[in-house]
Order: structure tokens, then sequence, then C-alpha cells
């Protein structure tokens, strides 16, 4: 069995290994550290979150470090705050028997002078986020033109979060005889442009398949009907009443939204988006790493970085676009060898989606049912009597039972037990039975007559090319036929068309509405699609038109200004 020590590592770093109970390298550790501690090369590693990639770089980089010299000599770059954090804490913790390695973390959100005070005193390296880093060149309150070693953490991430312009710009400060080490969860083009551009020949370790998911992670995905994600996130966390879980959306206002919704159903559950201050961040996590917080809503933005173990559960409240975001969301499970699960709540619309991340991730995800409402009432029910079994009992306790068992003495064994479960039991059944029947035609993958009677899909000859993303369309039709938000549903944005869906009710008020509509003389059609889940788009980027798309020009487009605009006929009239 390897161990750290025939990995080439000094006494003293192993020493520190030992104390933190470190015993088997992770496969990216026994690839990576011969070659950077043996080897004067640029490296490119590919290994998932959570393998370990901190000691696969930082323990080459603290055994080269010459502590005789207090000029800068490894830099790192992360792509968040809660991420340089992390690393510099354990880059510290392996460096704990190097007497004079000082490690200063920069980063935004903390006092800018008390960094430079830091970095002064004589820091041999630096952990940084982008922004900060370039801030403080900017000021010149740091110095990397003798770094020696220059560390691309989660480099995907940092391109992902439009970071290469500064990336560039600092490493442009370094020498170029540096040693480069890039270490990344998947390999989009991006990344490869980064290691073309920057690197000289790099060695290169991929830890499984490139852009592969862990493999101790199960994927499933669940078919809704759009308007019942809410439920059938309800449904599943309550089939599973012990979760600790991060729940990814893709806005900042669903991501709240959903987060207060569960929070006014009795869950333990706190927001996490780019509204929030930093101070409020850092209270959202503090409260989730303790798991006062049992279900953690994010961005993906908001939740790079976040390194938290034994996350049961990542769900996909919708589905990214993009194909390398699925594999860093379900990275935040499974993480130090334990097990993890990634859910998918998704429509029918786009099941499409699934073969293609199964390609992509190189794993099946399988498709299941939403738990029924037995279900549900058995796993809490079981919960709760395995919690009361493994309750150590209180000794202080016993002064205060006799008059408790005089008010219980005429129940038996059978009645105080069922009387005790029903605490719960009522609570949860009364919910469901108010609940459930909205969902029974889900649980058929809305592949019933009951689910297609009710929902009816449309093409409208509008899309990106004048200047509409999925969103502006959708404001633009709610608006325009005086909808509710909730009434659109399952916009998807073309080139030159796109599509929506509303429930088959309210088919004849849309066609109405379009029949002889125009806008400056040009024809706004809307017709009834038969197929459905037919259009894909190319490129990385999931099918189902574009969710990012451009914004709509403020001035000279009259599809952009429509919606704002009062009409002079009605609905169906024309607009000029």
């Amino acid at each position: 069995m390897t161990d750290f020590s025939s990995l080439g590592i000094e006494p003293k770093l192993l020493e520190a290994i030992e104390a933190l109970g470190f015993q088997t390298p992770t496969e990216v550790q026994q690839q990576a550290i011969p070659i950077l501690l043996e080897q004067e090369t640029d490296i490119v590693a590919l290994a998932q979150t959570g393998t370990g990639k901190t000691a696969a770089f930082g323990l080459p980089m603290l055994q080269r470090i010459d502590t005789n010299s207090r000029i800068t000599q490894g830099l790192v770059i992360a792509p968040t705050r809660e991420l340089c954090l992390q690393i510099c804490k354990e880059l510290i913790k392996y460096a704990t028997n190097k007497k004079g390695l000082h490690i200063v973390p920069i980063y935004g959100g903390a006092s800018i002078n008390d960094q430079a005070k830091a970095v002064k005193k004589g820091a041999q390296v630096l952990v940084a986020t982008p922004g900060r880093m370039q801030d403080m060149m900017r000021r010149k309150m740091i110095n990397i033109s003798a770094v020696e070693y220059c560390v691309l953490d989660e480099a995907d991430e940092m391109l992902n979060m439009g970071f290469k312009e500064d990336i560039s710009n600092i490493l442009a400060h370094t020498p170029k005889d540096k040693l480069t080490w890039l270490f990344s969860a998947t390999m989009p083009k991006e990344v490869a442009r980064i290691a073309k551009e920057f690197m000289q020949q790099p060695a290169e370790i991929t830890v499984g398949t490139k852009n592969a998911a862990a493999t101790n992670i199960q994927h499933e995905f669940y078919l809704v009907a759009g308007r019942e994600r809410y439920n059938a996130l309800k449904r599943l966390s309550d089939t599973h009443p012990d979760i600790y879980s991060i729940v990814f959306c893709r806005t900042k206002r669903d991501t709240q939204r959903v987060a207060e919704k569960l929070i006014e159903d009795g869950y333990n559950a706190g927001a996490l988006h780019g509204d929030l201050s930093q101070n409020q961040r850092d209270l959202v996590m503090k409260a989730f790493r303790a798991k006062q917080i049992q279900t953690l809503v994010a961005t993906d933005v908001a939740a790079r970085g976040i390194d938290v173990d034994n996350i049961t559960h990542v769900i996909h409240y919708q589905l990214p676009d993009e194909i390398e975001t699925y594999t860093h969301r379900s990275g935040r499970t499974g993480r130090a060898n334990s097990l993890g699960t990634s859910m998918i709540i998704m429509t029918k619309g786009e099941l499409g989606k699934i073969r293609t991340l199964e390609r992509i991730i190189n794993a099946k995800i399988s498709e299941q049912t939403l738990p029924d409402v037995t279900d549900i009432l058995n796993k809490q029910l079981q919960f709760l009597a395995q919690k009361i079994k493994s309750t150590e009992v209180n000794s202080e306790i016993g002064e205060y039972l006799p008059e408790v068992n005089e008010i219980l003495a005429d129940f038996s064994k059978e009645e105080l037990i069922q009387r005790l479960m029903s605490v719960e039991f009522t609570r949860l059944h009364t919910y469901y039975q108010k609940k459930s029947n909205s969902m029974t035609p889900l649980e058929a993958k809305e592949g019933g007559k009951s689910a297609k009677a009710r929902d009816t899909r449309y093409t409208i000859n509008i899309g990106s090319r004048d200047h509409y993303d999925w969103q502006h369309l959708k404001e633009f039709l709610i608006d325009f036929l005086s909808f509710n938000p909730g009434d659109i549903y399952h916009v998807d944005v073309m080139d030159n068309l796109s599509y929506f869906n509303t429930a088959t009710d309210k088919k004849e008020l849309v066609l109405a509405a379009f029949e002889k509509f125009a806008i400056d003389g040009r024809s706004i059609n809307v017709r009834v699609t038969q197929k459905r889940g037919q259009h894909i788009q190319k490129g990385n980027k999931f099918g189902g038109g574009s969710r990012k798309g451009r914004n709509r020009s403020r001035g000279g487009d009259s599809f952009g200004q429509f919606s704002k605009k009062k009409r002079s006929k009605g609905r169906g009239g024309r607009h000029k």
C-alpha cells in the first residue's frame, strides 16, 4: 500500500500529515507529488473536487520553499474567498513544523492594509483571489516578480466566473521561467487555452475521465411539471429526514424564493447568493457547517469554493446551462470517499439533456419515481423512532418523571407509541392529504393523458436575433397576455424562433391574442408545436436554447420596447 513517505516528502511535512491523521495518499496525490518534487516541469492535473488536490500541489510547494528568504516564492490563485481561506488553512497545517515559513491569504472583504502588512513582514507563499490580487498589484503592495511556483486551483471555475483577463494579467507579472501547476476538475476549451498560452510542454495527469463525475456519487433524475418543482423538492427532502444538502438554482431570485418557502414550511434552510453581503454569507456558511442549516439553497457562483464534508445530497432544482457546472455541483457530495447522491428535478422537455450529460460525465443517471405519501410517512416515522432509540437518557430527568408517569399511567406501551408517533404523523399526513393529488400525474412522468391535456407548447417567430433571451421573452409574454408569471413556463430561445408552454385551458386566449398581431409591420405568429424537446443547441451548452442570450436593446428595438409600452388596440391589435 502506498504511503506518503514513499512519495519523497520530507520528514517535517510527514510529521504534520501524520498528526492530521492522513495515512494513504489519494490517486491525484500519488501521481502529482513525485512529479512536482522531482521534475522542473509545468503540470496540468484533472481531478474532481474533494480528491485532495490541495495537498497534491501544496506539499511539493512547501517542500521547495526556501524559508531563509523572505521574498514571495509561491503563489496560489483560487476563484473565491472561501476556497482561498480553505487552501490557506490547509497549507498552514501542513507547514506546522517548518519554522520561518509564512503563508498569507489575499482576498476581498477584509482589510487590504492588514493584508499588505502581513505580506511586508515576509510571506513566502500567497494564496489569493484574482480580484484582490489585482488590486494589491495596482497599489504596489505586492511583488511577485520572483515567484517560482504558481498554482491555478479550480481553473475551470475561475474561467467560468470571468477571471481570464485577471489571471492573464497576474501571470504576466511573474517570471517566464516559473513553474505553473494547473489543477482543475474539468477541461473545457478555455482551460486548454490558458495551458497553451502560459505553460511549456506541461506534464498531464488525469484522475478518472476528463469531465467525468466522481464514481462514488449516485445520479438520479425526477420528471415533474415545471410548476411542481417545489413540491418535488419537498417530497425528496421529506423522504430523507437526515438530509444535509445543497439545492442549486439558476438565479438569485429563485434561490431566495425557494429558501424562504422551505423556511416557511418548517425546514432548517438558508440562501446563498450574490445579493448577500460578505458578512451575511459568512453567517450562512457558519450555520451550514455547524449543521444548523440542513438545506443550503445556492446559485452556482455563490457556491463556488464551498468545502463542506458529509453533504449527503446535491439537488439540481434547475439544471445549469454549462455541462461542466453539473460536474462541479455534483462534486459537492460524495467527498472524502463517502457516498453521495445527485438528484435532478426536471421537466419532460429537458429529457434530451440527460443523454448528453451521461456521455460527458461517463456515468448513468437513473430515472426515479417521486416518493408517494406512504414512502414519506414510513421514512419519517422510522427516523423518529431511531432517533428516540439512540437518544441517551439524561440522568437528571429522573426527578421530573413521577408527575409525567402519573399523567400517562393509563396508557399501554402500544398507545404511548401511537400517540408519540402521531405528533409527527398528523402534521405530515395533513399536509400531504391536501397536496398529494396535484402530484399524481407527475409521478407518471408527465406522460399520461391528464398531463398532456393540461400542457400546450407553442412556437413564436421571435428569437435571440431579436435580442431576446428566455427571461425577457417570458416577461414580454406575461405582460402582453396579462398572465401571471407561473402561467408561462419552459421558455426556450433559439436564433429565429422560440418556444413556450401554458396550461391547455389558456390555449384559446394565447392563439386569439396573436391572431393578427404585428410589430412595426412584422407579423408575430404563434402556433401550437406538435413535438417537444426536438431542438438541441450545439456546443457545450445544454439543448433547449440559450438561457443566457443577449440583453435586449433599449434603443431602436421595437421588440425590446414593446413589453414596456401600452397596447393601443387590445391583445390582438397592431403595435405601432
